[in-house]
């Protein structure tokens, strides 16, 4: 055996040591977050899901009902609720890491780095931990493109694979419909030949046979979760949405739900627009946008002087523009030869940068980044663009990122693990992490004290349990104003099966009487109910009038006041409550 075989395969044992204690060390930090970290509103409203499991839900595909199965198992436990995004979090981990070795990177040459970045980012840190649809997402994403990137290095029959990813991927938040043009790009840039064999049509026709029964309920179910998403993510009007819950009582007067309507951008919001989700996208990688700043200077710095010394000519006489023409080195030619054939001075540059990953990955991975942030920068021109809807480019961004932190750094050089001047952006990570688990402190202690822009983590969790354990003292049933503190109390106290009533905030599942049952009037006039709501005047509902009004307030010490009265803020009995809420109880109107 030779000496260069016996040093690839401990180089080959050392990765796999560095990547299997880099998986446990985040997912013992992501089990530790997930035990503490108070349930959030929006999740708890996903694990009501999972005790009525379906083909689709009113706001999303049905995959992320089944994260949340563990609530089944142990109801009101935040650990047991969560080990679903946990698992899912540390698959995706698996998946990058054979994502960016076939791309070419190796442990010495960028690949534990770009690991690395992958958790450091706002979303790798959050969805291993919170259960969203984008847990799903952020699994499937890579998969699909991990198995694109064998077939577009010549085995093309991974294409029914990508496919089978790409369906599953579509079954947890339907944004993976972005990577059929990534996939499409790729194929013309890497292998175009594939296009005359069936592989790839037949992989599509795969995701569409696995995401076909999501697709059967929404046809049977009026397209309700696509109109949905469709107006929801492009400020559009979809058509009135008709739910069970429309036949009872009606609410008339100021509290009256109306969906706002879309109201056309002028040239100034849009461009605030746009330029809100341009710094939300950057501020995801956080501290690690440091050495990514210096790694762009120093790179941009060294073709700027290789191209002078090439020319003969000096610096002072070159334009400003000149310099960060040279700067823009991302590799946006290489996807496609954009501009005529015209490429960047700095292509040498550029050239030694990338060199390491296979041509099929630049074009693979390139387009992941591109596709969700050029897609969503143009729907931010139009309306609101939330930032995590553009965070699978971080996938694709990262080996390019990883490769220029070591070049803008150290010029290539190795040294150490993935080179000696990765310690800057290991640090950067490991700040990040740091500022993650110092925020999870927060939400948990309320301390150290923080901006109150930086309270809505506590706003969405503090007091739910306290409240949920009141409300089921309580002999009346307990009904909701919004659909988060239906699921909130619904976690904590699964009994009370609260719902939803119609007409007072937005729609959601609550409303098709599926994961809780619709409030019966009937009995409800018999019993009277009590309605949960944050408005500090009862809601006029047609048939009932509101007789009894109870104030309820959580602090950060964690006391729980309820005022048997209507209270200002002032009456909680301490500085600043956290949250507050109003019960109001309602009885048979005489004159009906």
């Amino acid at each position: 055996m030779s000496k260069r075989l016996v040093s690839a395969q401990y180089a080959a044992g050392d990765e796999v040591r560095w990547v299997i204690a880099l998986i446990i060390s985040i997912t013992a930090w992501r089990l530790l977050v997930a035990d503490l970290l108070p349930v959030m509103r929006d999740e708890a409203y996903y694990f009501d899901w999972a005790g009525r499991l379906a083909w689709g839900y009113f706001d999303h595909p049905p995959a992320v009902a089944l994260l949340g199965l563990g609530v089944v198992i142990e109801p009101g436990s935040t650990l047991a609720a969560r080990l679903g995004a946990v698992l899912f979090g540390s698959a995706a981990l698996l998946v990058l890491w054979r994502l960016y070795r076939a791309s070419g990177l190796r442990a010495g040459n960028g690949l534990l780095l770009a690991l690395i970045l992958s958790v450091a980012t706002a979303p790798g840190l959050v969805a291993g931990v919170i259960t969203t649809p984008d847990s799903v997402l952020l699994l499937c994403w890579p998969l699909a493109l991990h198995e694109a990137l064998r077939a577009l290095q010549g085995q093309r029959r991974r294409w029914l694979t990508a496919g089978l990813a790409t369906g599953l991927g579509l079954l947890g938040k339907y944004s993976m419909v972005m990577i059929g043009p990534v996939f499409l790009w790729a194929l013309v840039r890497a292998d175009p030949r594939a296009l005359r064999t069936p592989w790839p049509y037949l992989g599509g026709l795969l995701a569409l046979l696995v995401c076909s029964p999501n697709l059967l309920w929404n046809a049977q179910n009026d397209w309700l979760t696509l109109r949905f998403q469709f107006g929801h993510g492009f400020s559009t009007d979809s058509g009135p949405i008709r739910l069970a819950a429309d036949a009872l009582p009606a609410v008339t007067g100021a509290q009256a739900y109306a969906r706002e309507q879309p109201t056309p951008m002028d040239v100034g919001e849009r461009l605030s627009s746009l330029g809100g989700f341009i710094g939300e996208q950057l501020l995801f990688w956080g501290l690690v946008l440091v050495p990514i700043g210096i790694a762009v200077w120093r790179a941009g710095r060294r073709a700027y002087q290789r191209a002078d010394e090439g020319s003969g000519q000096g610096s002072d006489e070159r334009p400003t523009w000149h310099f960060f023409w040279r700067v823009g080195w991302f590799p946006s030619w290489r996807l496609g030869g954009v501009g005529g054939g015209i490429k960047p001075e700095s292509e040498p540059e550029l050239d030694r940068t990338i060199s390491t990953l296979d041509p099929a990955a630049v074009s693979l991975l390139g387009a992941a980044a591109l596709v969700p942030l050029g897609l969503f920068a143009l729907v931010a021109l139009g309306s609101e663009v939330e930032a995590n809807w553009a965070a699978p480019y971080l996938i694709g961004a990262v080996p390019f990122v990883a490769l220029l932190l070591r070049r803008g750094f150290d010029g290539g050089v190795d040294g150490g693990v993935d080179g000696g001047v990765a310690a800057w952006a290991l640090a950067a990570a490991a700040g990040n992490l740091i500022l993650i688990s110092v925020y999870v402190l927060y939400a948990v202690t309320a301390f150290p004290p923080l901006p109150d822009a930086a309270g809505r983590v506590l706003r969405e969790s503090h007091g739910f349990a306290e409240l949920a354990d009141y409300s089921a003292r309580l002999p009346e049933p307990v009904i909701a104003d919004r659909y988060q503190f239906a699921a909130m109390l619904n976690f904590y106290q699964p009994q009370l099966a609260v719902s939803q009533w119609p007409g007072i905030t937005r729609p959601s599942e609550y409303g098709r009487g599926r994961i809780a049952p619709l409030p019966n009037p009937q009995a409800l006039r018999q019993t009277g109910f009590w309605l949960l709501t944050r408005k500090f005047s009862p809601p006029e509902i047609t048939g009932f009038d509101a007789v009894e009004t109870r104030s309820l307030y959580s602090c950060p010490d964690g006391r729980f006041t309820v005022i048997d009265v209507s209270a200002t803020w002032d009456a909680s009995g301490c500085d600043e409550p956290i949250n507050g809420w109003r019960l109001y109880r309602y009885r048979v109107d005489a004159m009906h």
